[in-house]
């Protein structure tokens, strides 16, 4: 055992009462990595051999964060073959948290920043958990975000402080992150400190007012709130439980909220060194498959490669955004001039008429007047936010303004238009951008006078939800303007994707191949509701069919057209997709064209979806495919979307990994499970090769759209697998 605390500073007052610093040397966040379980172990020793003299502990940190959890880095390379290194690293953080907690003397935990995962777990194995009051102090167990559970006593300790149902409900299984107010209420923390004084203050005061403190459940008598399976009340509700996890995950394969919630209920009917066993086994199951892995690297990895820059111009110095023009007033632009107004941004809000202007600034006033009744904002931040926003229809106001950001229909006439009205007032070297989702940038940027300086910016609706933008650079495109649209958009605090112009980017281009192998389904005669039934198990967030209908069927069809003409023109032939008649009988023989008509592949009542048009079983349905494999099904969307990511990689469309991973999550729903697109194929059984191999097996069953492109092919000739960075095997878990 380490004789040496390397990551936990000792600091020791007249008084005996000792802060214990979380500082790793290394690193810019504390991490449950080898050195922390080391200079945890050494630190309790010490804390145990003063026990005569020591009156109390705080635990504090140096960093900006109080402490940051697992070290993802050690958690993505656990394999099958390393589990029981897997397992004994859980425990010894286990055995060290549970002797703080049993010292006999009061450990207050003085959280100034972020305790997540781990690092709220640490605050667990406190008696008092003091936070500070700061939008970037954060209280939670978020694990099952990333595949996994909380593995430093999480499960078990949460169990016992709010009973199984509100362990589950409130910090478990949805993975939620509190703020101060809201941890408060839910008792995740105990108080809340104004300052940083007064947080070391505050923790101090409960060590003088508690000399012997112990933890609930060690004290004579406790039992877990609401009971154990034993006790028939509970009884009675737990097999709720797995029913509404079931159907919420509609079978889709999320290992995780399984194991979260079968450790808490084996846990609660053992006592906590036995829980903690449990709870061990569980994450190290989880730990050595492949959907954490796929998860850690997508949501965490690939995510912070993207917002850190990986596909910014290098050497070009940042530019805030002072004064944004907003262009068009409607759903889009009224959202985007919130998010610009939040970040501090002055914005002129454009549109044909005051009157309209006025109306897209009514979108703000509502969202902002929801924060302040849910407490997530203040009147006076409400007014200075709404203060940002100025109406109008008047194209002289945008005097002043260094960015542009046009958000009228899917014109391009009509986009021409009101930047040559823009330009002639805003700044003469403004940044031009245009929110497009199809339409091809360097085609709309032939209508400005400095091409150099336009650029595509893809938001996604609605606004003020959706951090994902996509930003297209045109050919004529300059590196400064990508730049300063990449910076735009991290100051608007969204994550930003950089790709190449082309029709319809990546994520239009994309998502519609899910959408089309979906009503291909039907088209060959699938039931309707097995074929969103196979969306759903495949981890789809929204049912393809559904998803049709909100998108409309006419505008599939619309970019249909336009993209057959623009290759008949370059000289190619037009390939039709086998979903290209369903919709064209859709909307011309049964005049369905979606749910802004009424009807589409669902009925409506009172604008709400009613259940499955009827007709799609009686014109479409063979009876022959009745009983179809819908993981079949589901896995001919994965695929057809995952190769077309792959040719958007070949083709140039797409040039970085992280961005396409991060891309299909945030921004076309591609399942989470996998970690995005091209983490789902490198994570397939038996990696690439055998995606490949399936690849073909699905092409000669249903057409060239599952051809393998050949940058796939020759990545998985070399034992190659997609990153950004050397070409190197990640650790798998099907060896």
């Amino acid at each position: 055992m380490s004789t040496e605390s390397t990551t936990i500073r000792w600091e020791e007052d007249a008084d005996h009462v000792v802060t214990l610093v979380l500082d790793d040397p290394d690193q810019s966040a504390n991490t449950m990595n080898a050195a922390f379980i080391d200079s945890l172990d050494a630190t309790v020793d010490r804390l145990e051999a003063a026990r005569d003299t020591l009156r109390g502990v705080v635990v504090a940190s140096a960093k900006k964060t109080f402490f940051a959890g697992g070290d993802l880095r050690d958690l993505i390379a656990a394999t099958p073959e390393t589990a029981g290194q897997a397992f004994e690293a859980g425990m010894r953080v286990k055995r060290a948290l549970r002797r703080l907690e049993t010292l006999g003397a009061p450990v207050v935990a003085a959280i100034n920043g972020a305790a997540l995962g781990g690092g709220y777990e640490i605050a667990l194995a406190c008696h008092h958990r003091v936070l500070l009051d700061r939008p970037a102090a954060r209280v939670g167990l978020p694990e099952v975000t990333f595949g996994l559970l909380p593995g430093g006593g999480g499960v078990t300790r949460t169990v016992r402080m709010f009973g199984i149902a509100d362990a589950l409900l409130k910090v478990l299984l949805e993975g939620r992150q509190y703020g101060p107010a809201d941890a408060l209420a839910a008792g995740l923390v105990d108080e809340i400190a104004p300052g940083p004084g007064e947080l070391l203050d505050r923790a101090r005061a409960f060590i003088d007012a508690h000399p012997e403190s112990a933890q609930p459940w060690d004290r004579p008598g406790h039992r877990i709130p609401g009971g154990t399976p034993s006790t028939p009340k509970l009884a009675a509700q737990l097999p709720a439980f797995p029913a509404n996890l079931r159907k919420k995950l509609a079978g889709a394969p999320y290992p995780a909220p399984r194991h979260i919630l079968a450790a808490a209920v084996e846990g609660s009917q053992v006592d906590l060194d036995t829980a903690f066993v449990i709870e061990a086994r569980h994450l190290t199951e989880l730990v050595t498959g492949q959907t954490s892995k796929n998860m850690i690297q997508g949501f965490f990895f690939d995510l912070q490669a993207v917002n850190s820059g990986v596909s910014r111009p290098q050497g070009i110095g940042p530019r805030p955004v002072r004064r944004a023009a907003v262009l068009g007033a409607g759903m889009m632009g009224a959202g985007i001039a919130y998010a610009c107004a939040m970040a501090g941004i002055e914005v002129v809000l454009k549109d044909v008429s005051a009157q309209a202007a006025a109306r897209g600034k009514e979108y703000s006033v509502r969202l902002l007047d929801r924060a302040v009744a849910k407490g997530r904002t203040t009147g006076a931040e409400r007014e200075a936010v709404l203060g940002r926003i100025t109406p109008t229809g008047d194209t002289a106001d945008l005097a002043g303004c260094d960015a542009v950001i046009e958000a009228v229909f899917e014109d391009p006439r009509l986009k021409a238009e009101v930047f040559r009205e823009a330009e002639k007032y805003v700044a003469a070297d403004a940044l031009l951008c245009s929110n497009t989702s199809t339409l091809p940038v360097t085609a709309l940027a032939e209508a400005v006078q400095r091409p150099a300086d336009f650029i595509g910016l893809h938001f996604f609706s609605p606004v003020d939800k959706m951090r994902l933008v996509e930003i297209i650079k045109g050919e004529r495109t300059g590196d400064e303007a990508l730049a300063r649209a990449f910076d735009l958009v991290r100051q608007i605090q969204k994550t930003p994707i950089v790709v190449n112009d082309s029709r319809g980017f990546f994520t239009s281009r994309v998502i519609g191949r899910f959408i089309d192998e979906g009503v291909a389904l039907v088209a060959e005669g699938h039931d309707p509701a097995s074929v969103e039934q196979a969306a759903a198990q495949a981890g789809y967030p929204a049912k393809v069919l559904a998803l049709m209908d909100e998108l409309t069927l006419t505008l599939p069809r619309k970019i249909r057209e336009e993209t057959r003409r623009a290759t008949e023109e370059a000289g190619g032939t037009w390939q039709p997709h086998p979903a290209d008649a369903l919709v064209d009988r859709m909307i011309d023989e049964f005049g369905r064209p979606g749910r802004s008509g009424g009807a589409g592949f669902y009925d409506y009542a009172d604008g709400r979806r009613a259940g499955l048009w009827p007709g799609l079983r009686e014109h479409f349905a063979d009876p022959a495919l009745r009983g179809a494999d819908l993981a079949q099904l589901g896995e001919r969307m994965l695929f057809v979307e995952a190769l077309d990511a792959v040719r958007c990689l070949e083709e140039g469309v797409l040039t970085s990994v992280a961005d396409a991973n991060v891309g299909s999550l945030l921004g076309i729903g591609f399942p989470a499970w996998t970690g995005g697109v091209l983490n789902y194929v490198d994570g397939y059984p038996g990696g690439l090769p055998a995606f490949l191999t399936r690849a073909r097996e699905l092409r000669d069953a249903h057409g060239e759209r599952f051809a393998p492109p050949g940058l796939l092919v020759r990545k998985a000739e070399r034992g190659e697998r997609f990153t950004d960075g050397p070409a190197t095997a990640q650790p798998r878990t099907d060896r």
